[in-house]
């Protein structure tokens, strides 16, 4: 098979899998096609909760035909036995006769030997097609997998001089309709929704995907060191219906834990550092409830916290027409810097006008 037929195929597994983003955590999102003489025989991704695997959805397609034909598949199958068969044994068992792969699987106990076990069976195996846009698609599984914490997109809608409400606290709407479209279109893509206490208060958000004809909805994560949110407001009018973890102190008042724990909510005591939560806790605890991408949605002192500590992997800024002053609440918080080589650095990936406002995307710096 030519590299550009390999390539043309494996854009579609890695389309595929990007239909189970924000649904299949802990696991990452996979997609899969079976292909032979230019036919698609089956197809498939993971599904929500994780389970099936996109190549057991794509096997079942294929049924009796997959025999001798070409998988493609947007990471390296399962080689270890969960709550399912491996991915690998399954293949083995079809009498599939090629398998086509981006990269190796970083869990441990992949990492490799779902190829070995596929070549040691007398398949063809070949790695290395659309590399990159795998390791982006998969990039918040292998994060989780290498450093215990999901990926941290922040995102931020302020005006043209970088403020996200007036010296008042109004704050809707900065940005247009079609801006906050797209919004709601990438809460949808990540495991979990994320904003400060600040931004819990003052907006009584609902932090849910809406208006797009999408049922599944993130998790909804409010860092809140003294638990003091509204009790009678969205998030705890809907906690039961709609999954809301609170990130909080030790020292928070235990009425209000208990009121929370009664209301449905998930509560996750954290470290402290200073006069708030220790982000790099923060991240690893929702890491290891199993989430690996978060959407954060500021306010200004959570995105000062998590970019000083270098936690924020992508930057998503809606920037609009208009200016609001220095008396306005400024998007990013104080976050003691007093040298320009000290201020974390990304490098930009995308501009594009969104209605009347514009989208700019940022990723970490590569060192």
């Amino acid at each position: 098979m030519d590299r550009a037929t390999d390539i043309r195929w494996m854009r579609l597994a890695l389309s595929l899998g990007r239909r189970g983003q924000g649904r299949v955590w802990p696991n990452p999102a996979v997609g899969c096609v079976i292909v032979r003489e230019g036919r698609v025989l089956g197809r498939g991704w993971t599904q929500p909760g994780g389970r099936p695997h996109a190549e057991t959805e794509a096997l079942a397609q294929a049924g009796a035909a997959a025999r001798g034909a070409t998988v493609y598949v947007s990471l390296e199958p399962c080689a270890h036995h969960g709550a399912t068969p491996p991915c690998a044994e399954a293949l083995i068992a079809a009498g599939i006769a090629r398998v086509v792969a981006p990269i190796e699987d970083s869990d441990a106990r992949v990492a490799g030997q779902g190829f070995a076990m596929l070549r040691a069976a007398g398949i063809a195996v070949t790695t290395g097609i659309c590399v990159d846009e795998a390791a982006a698609d998969h990039a918040g599984f292998f994060l989780k997998t290498d450093l215990g914490r999901p990926r941290v997109t922040l995102k931020l809608a302020a005006s043209f001089d970088g403020r996200i409400a007036t010296a008042t606290g109004q704050s809707q709407w900065i940005t247009g309709a079609p801006a906050r479209r797209l919004v709601h279109a990438m809460r949808a893509r990540h495991d979990a929704v994320m904003v400060g206490a600040g931004t819990a208060r003052a907006d009584d958000p609902s932090l849910t995907v809406r208006d797009l004809g999408i049922a599944h909805q993130p998790v909804r994560v409010v860092v809140s060191r003294r638990l003091d949110l509204p009790l009678l407001g969205q998030l705890a009018r809907s906690a039961r219906a709609v999954p809301v973890w609170l990130m909080h102190g030790g020292d928070a008042d235990a009425e209000r834990r208990t009121a929370w724990d009664w209301l449905g909510a998930r509560l996750f005591p954290c470290a402290v550092a200073g006069a708030q939560l220790d982000p790099g806790d923060v991240v690893q605890q929702l890491g290891s409830a199993g989430l690996t991408s978060v959407f954060c949605e500021g306010g200004s002192a959570l995105a000062a916290s998590l970019l000083a500590a270098d936690l924020v992997d992508e930057l998503i800024g809606f920037s609009a027409g208009l200016a609001i002053g220095a008396e306005g609440l400024p998007a990013i918080g104080a976050m003691g810097l007093d040298r320009l080589e000290s201020a974390p650095r990304f490098d930009l990936v995308d501009v594009k006008p969104v209605g009347d406002d514009i989208l700019h995307r940022w990723k970490r710096k590569e060192s």
